[in-house]
């Protein structure tokens, strides 16, 4: 699957994200995919911090608002406030609510409406698609 042709402020060429992405980033962000459950170290970062795309440097969510799902993916109850735009996912034949970056299109993983207080949501996001900056 390839990225909508939504415009973002961050737009880029196929062959500009490949060359700043890494082959696994590529997939996720660009075609859509998914990253092993449990294969990223984000998955246990538990220090106070921001959490943004790796696409495009935009901060996405606060370490605050992260918690442990349980389902081997970072998962967080809320974004920080414009960072996260969403579409309707029908793929492999259920329908979910895919998020994206707002600034840059790239695909970071679904929400799912099983989180816990205050909003009851789970972001369940790819952690190839995160870089995290601890707070100083």
């Amino acid at each position: 699957m390839t990225q909508k042709t939504t415009e973002f402020p961050v737009m880029k060429s196929e062959e500009e994200w490949r060359k700043i992405l890494t082959p696994e980033q590529y997939a996720v962000m660009r075609g859509h995919g998914t990253e092993r459950p449990g294969s990223c170290a984000l998955l246990t970062e538990h220090r106070p911090g921001t959490f943004s795309c790796v696409a495009c440097g935009q901060p996405l969510f606060k370490a605050d608002e992260k918690f442990e799902s349980g389902t081997g993916w970072p998962s967080f109850f809320s974004p920080i406030e414009g960072s996260i735009g969403t579409s309707t996912d029908r793929s492999f034949f259920m329908t979910r609510t895919e998020v994206h970056c707002s600034r840059c299109g790239s695909h970071l993983g679904h929400v799912f409406p099983d989180g816990p207080p205050p909003t009851g949501l789970r972001y369940c996001i790819n952690g190839v698609a995160l870089k995290f900056e601890p707070s100083s």
